[in-house]
């Protein structure tokens, strides 16, 4: 089941975070940032055990932008869709917003080229953007694949 996420589901989105982050594929998270970005995440309940599985998060960055963050599924759960899923459903909510020009930064390009995202020079990316990178121990040596997809 998908839904947009509640307090309860924090600490379960952060350990999905922190798992991806240990492995190198996702950027870390801290908790006080997921409290302050809660409703930009949408969840994946497993509804036999009640446990999120899933999220993905739409940040607004300008009028026109936003990107696709933190997408992650339990290692448990992972090629069932959930990806798929989570990533079509942020899609359509960029769409209802309105958002016309739609970015991830990625270390698995494949994956979002199936949604007609096109490999970009970072430095297109307005500035903007780069402000969660500074606290990034990749800064600013950033190997993230920029990607873009308009709507």
């Amino acid at each position: 089941m998908i839904r947009k996420a509640v307090l309860d589901d924090v600490k379960h989105i952060h350990a999905l975070l922190q798992f991806y982050h240990k492995t190198g594929e996702l950027l870390a998270r801290p908790l006080s940032k997921l409290y302050d970005h809660l409703r930009d995440f949408w969840v994946f309940e497993d509804p036999r055990q009640n446990k999120v599985v899933g999220c993905c998060a739409l940040q607004f960055c300008w009028e026109n932008m936003a990107e696709i963050r933190s997408l992650a599924v339990d290692p448990d759960f992972t090629g069932q869709g959930i990806g798929t899923v989570l990533t079509e459903r942020t899609i359509q909510e960029a769409v209802y917003f309105k958002i016309t020009d739609l970015f991830t930064l990625t270390y698995r390009p494949t994956f979002f080229e199936r949604f007609e995202f096109s490999i970009i020079d970072k430095n297109e990316l307005p500035i903007k953007v780069w402000s969660d990178c500074i606290g990034c121990v990749n800064f600013p040596n950033c190997d993230e694949i920029a990607m873009l997809k308009k709507l």
